[in-house]
């Protein structure tokens, strides 16, 4: 990611990634980033899937936990053995929350290429397994928080903040988001 050199400032990505870590840090949620994997990205090979990988970010799962502008670094261990994780900020392309999959997605990064070893057939960027990327006509019937997310299945339209986020989802599924354009 370079640094905005015009009147566009530097990236937004990397403030609202701290921020929406602090938020479900503070609200006692585990936050998990969406990771597209190309050759700059430092993560276990092994736990990649159509160039895509989820990580737990939380302070339990992390050891080093560094969010900079350019880079999350931190180290957890995968099958048992510590691993040393790197990923460019711009590689992100969604934080939330494990339990209600309250969080934001971001654009994948442009121009990427597929990484060696990572069983790929072509380098069209993918939905992370976690995402469901919403379509502009999901746009009419999205929460009215734009850019953040809810859980899939959550009723249109639901709540306006003031209640409670609804249940995680039955038999280990994983909460989706959804894009606001």
């Amino acid at each position: 990611m370079t640094q905005a050199t015009d009147s566009q400032g530097t990236s937004t990505r990397p403030y609202l990634l701290r921020a929406l870590h602090d938020w479900c840090t503070d609200n006692g949620f585990t936050p998990y980033i969406a990771v597209h994997v190309d050759q700059r990205v430092q993560v276990p090979l092994e736990y990649v899937k159509n160039n895509e990988i989820v990580l737990n970010v939380g302070f339990e799962a992390t050891s080093g936990l560094k969010l900079g502008n350019e880079f999350i670094e931190f180290r957890a261990r995968f099958g048992g053995s510590a691993r040393e994780i790197i990923v460019p900020v711009d590689h992100v392309v969604a934080i939330y929350a494990r339990e209600n999959g309250q969080g934001m997605a971001f654009p994948a990064p442009s121009g990427v290429a597929g990484v060696e070893g990572v069983a790929d057939e072509d380098t069209t960027v993918v939905s992370p397994p976690a995402l469901r990327l919403a379509t502009p006509h999901d746009a009419q019937t999205a929460t009215k928080d734009t850019g953040a997310a809810s859980p899939e299945g959550a009723a249109d339209g639901a709540s306006d903040g003031d209640d409670e986020p609804p249940p995680p989802p039955a038999g280990g599924a994983r909460p989706a988001l959804k894009r606001i354009k």
